[in-house]
């Protein structure tokens, strides 16, 4: 992932602390080369995310005609770590997406698989910031 994608991320998780912060990965399956902030339209975003409807089709339809893949998505814990919650994970599509977490500084990525190791949904991935 680059530099930047960690800056925007991290920054916007800070801005709008206590809520949690969303938006869409841009890339392959194991490179993030751009994110995007998309509104959290939870019904209670101190303790969920949902991104924005609208934002995700037209970035799937975007996709569809040539454009970014979506790689995946990215959210923050504003008042827990960097791991996936039990709520993400009954969230998640086993659909080997990636999904990055922000919690202050920190960033952890992570693959959205079936039986994996963290509440059998996610496996941990080695993320690099270049």
């Amino acid at each position: 992932m680059s530099s930047s994608v960690q800056r925007l991320i991290v920054a916007e998780a800070q801005r709008v602390a206590p809520l949690e912060a969303c938006g869409l990965l841009f890339g392959e399956l194991d490179r993030v080369e751009v994110a995007n902030v998309a509104k959290n339209v939870a019904e209670d975003p101190r303790c969920r995310f949902e991104i924005d409807p609208a934002a995700f089709f037209a970035a799937l339809r975007a996709e569809r005609a040539g454009g970014p893949r979506i790689a995946g998505w990215w959210h923050s814990h504003p008042s827990g770590d960097a791991r996936p919650s039990a709520t993400d994970a009954a969230m998640a599509a086993p659909d080997g997406r990636l999904w990055l977490i922000v919690a202050g500084e920190a960033v952890a990525a992570w693959r959205a698989v079936a039986g994996g190791s963290v509440h059998g949904r996610f496996d941990a991935l080695a993320l690099r910031v270049v």
